[in-house]
């Protein structure tokens, strides 16, 4: 990204949730010679002022903060080059669009957006300024997934056939979706979208292909009202305040995490928003149990599942091709310790923190002919899902070179996104749907 003259580019960040600080402790510590934090922009004073106390704990000064509706204003007062969009999914293209159309880049929070008008929107924007999006699916940065990209690239199964993708969250981290906003469809667009579009850019980079028809069956099983019948379901509506939360496993006990009692149970007074809602309590519109059966440009085909509830965490990809197999193996934790259920996501992949459970990676080469081969695995972490934030924000904010072509345009946001979308009609319809149909005038 090109600089100003005055030498650093000048980065504001609009949503100043959990996730926007790993996108600033990166700009102000890892990159601080080639960037600077000018701004934050958020509909909550409390959170932005939270920012800027922890600025303050790494040396930085603060920052200008502005209420989201003057988002277009601060663009203009502070001399923003870059905008960093880690806001609720369904308002990102508010951002985005108002951030092209002052003519400034954009790096946004993957799903780029949560449907297909706002898809749209954001794609003729683009089109219409000449500017540039770039979404942040740090899958792309594991270094697991690119050596998987590597080996497939230099045909090591041959052409690819299929692929089985397998996801699972486990009772720890899938339980967070269903405590916060993520569990209203309207805002999230489900698991599908919000989760599940790592999953399905890193198909699409892995077979350079793009998606062309999707069949998918899903429903809420575990988690929501109806949940209750297994036996999990505490009385309470929130878990802060409420006696009956005290022994829960799927509880949130935001008064024992510094940093999230001042970003949300200390800002609640503003706009309302509770963090810490009961997993089995009435309103939740997403699934938590979902099956796909995808078609690519390129012939294959890709069967995925994603649970939410799962024991332990972690994923398996199995790669069929015209040479051979490929398995991908990865136990993010291996169970979950009921002392630490409540914890935030859980697994290091998601945060800064070491999980207290065992984990495991590995990667399996099973040529025609001839024994598996076990690949060492390179360069995997328990950090930052899984070393990945770090490389993300070198290349994204860092400019450090990119020969994986790892930068996700605005173009594979849509891609990955579409994916999740058509498997969501399909939910409700019961039908195949074509993914360019989404972007069809209906």
């Amino acid at each position: 990204m090109s600089s100003r003259a005055a030498g650093r580019v000048r980065y504001a960040v609009v949503g100043t949730g959990a996730r926007a600080e790993m996108f600033v402790r990166a700009l102000v510590l890892d990159h601080a010679d080639t960037t600077e934090l000018v701004a934050f922009a958020d509909i909550n004073q409390a959170r932005m002022d939270a920012h800027n106390r922890w600025l303050g704990e790494l040396g930085h000064r603060r920052v200008p903060t502005y209420p989201a509706s003057d988002f277009t204003a601060m663009l203009d007062s502070e001399r923003v080059d870059v905008v960093l969009v880690t806001s609720v999914d369904v308002t990102h293209d508010e951002y985005v669009v108002a951030a092209l159309r002052a003519g400034r880049q954009v790096v946004t929070e993957k799903p780029m957006t949560v449907d297909a008008a706002r898809c749209r929107r954001i794609l003729d924007t683009v089109t219409e300024t000449g500017g540039r999006v770039t979404v942040a699916f740090n899958y792309r940065y594991n270094p697991l997934h690119e050596q998987v990209r590597r080996l497939l690239a230099d045909g090591a199964v041959g052409e690819i056939g299929s692929v089985h993708f397998e996801w699972l969250l486990d009772v720890r981290h899938g339980a967070d979706y269903f405590r916060r906003w993520h569990r209203d469809k309207a805002t999230s667009g489900g698991l599908m979208v919000h989760k599940a579009s790592h999953h399905f850019d890193l198909v699409n980079w892995w077979l350079a292909a793009t998606p062309v028809e999707v069949y998918a069956a899903g429903r809420l099983f575990f988690y929501g009202a109806d949940g209750r019948r297994h036996g999990y379901a505490r009385d309470y509506e929130r878990a802060y305040g409420s006696p009956a939360a005290a022994d829960d496993p799927f509880a949130l006990r935001l008064d024992a995490h510094p940093r999230l009692r001042e970003l949300y149970l200390d800002a609640e007074a503003e706009d309302g928003y509770q963090r810490d809602r009961n997993v089995f309590a009435p309103g939740v519109s997403i699934e938590d149990d979902m099956a796909v059966l995808a078609r690519y440009s390129t012939g294959a085909t890709m069967t995925y599942h994603l649970t939410a509830y799962a024991p332990w965490e972690g994923y398996r990809v199995m790669v069929n091709g015209s040479r051979g197999r490929l398995e991908l193996d990865v136990a993010e934790n291996d169970f979950v310790d009921r002392g630490t259920a409540g914890a935030v996501k859980g697994a290091a992949l998601h945060g800064t923190e070491s999980p207290p459970e065992g984990g495991s990676a590995t990667l399996t080469l099973r040529p025609f002919w001839a024994p598996p081969r076990q690949i060492p695995v390179q360069g995997r972490s328990r950090h930052g899902h899984g070393g990945a934030d770090a490389r993300m924000t070198g290349v994204l904010l860092g400019g450090q070179p990119d020969p994986l072509d790892r930068a996700a345009t605005a173009d594979d946001g849509a891609l990955a996104l579409l994916t999740g979308l058509a498997a969501n009609r399909s939910f409700e319809t019961g039908q195949p749907v074509r993914v360019a149909d989404l972007l069809t005038p209906r």
